[in-house]
């Protein structure tokens, strides 16, 4: 990375296929809260994604763009190994459940084991965006649900392009 990260950088990793307005709030909430904020694009080996990694970096890259201290990149393998390697101590993870509660934790535990100076913070969605998932909105995209109260008005355009594209095939 071209630029310096500071040790008031946090890192969000996640597969973000689509990015959400939950996620978007996450953002926002974060970067008011650090100095710098990297949004980690991975790969989850257990996920089919509706996009490729280039393409949810480009639909994240435009619509961050209102938040001057964010950045995004794609990355493969551990998250924790992306956070070392981009300088920074802190991941950021957001919780909407007592499910991701459990997951979450698990997953901060071991990466504590991997790097123990890399530490993890959450934060709680707000109450609307509680209950949204990607795998959700994917689901509802393929039956034709709408989605803009979901999903900003890009990520919702190229959503639907990409279900019409795969009902085709």
């Amino acid at each position: 990375m071209s630029q310096l990260l500071t040790s008031n950088t946090a890192v969000y990793t996640g597969t973000f296929d689509p990015i959400h307005k939950g996620h978007l709030d996450l953002i926002e909430r974060g970067s008011r809260i650090f100095d710098h904020v990297v949004i980690g694009v991975g790969i989850n080996p257990d996920k089919s994604p509706f996009f490729a990694m280039e393409e949810r970096v480009e639909l994240i890259r435009a619509v961050i763009e209102p938040f001057p201290n964010v950045s995004v990149r794609g990355f493969s393998g551990l998250a924790v190994a992306f956070v070392r390697e981009i300088g920074a101590r802190v991941m950021l993870r957001g919780l909407r459940s007592a499910s991701d509660m459990e997951s979450e934790f698990t997953m901060s535990l071991m990466n504590l084991s991997l790097d123990p100076e890399i530490e993890t913070v959450f934060l709680m969605a707000k109450e609307p965006y509680s209950h949204l998932s990607s795998t959700l909105l994917r689901q509802i995209a393929t039956f034709g649900g709408r989605l803009e109260q979901f999903l900003p008005a890009s990520v919702a355009d190229a959503l639907e392009h990409r279900v019409r594209d795969r009902q085709r095939s």
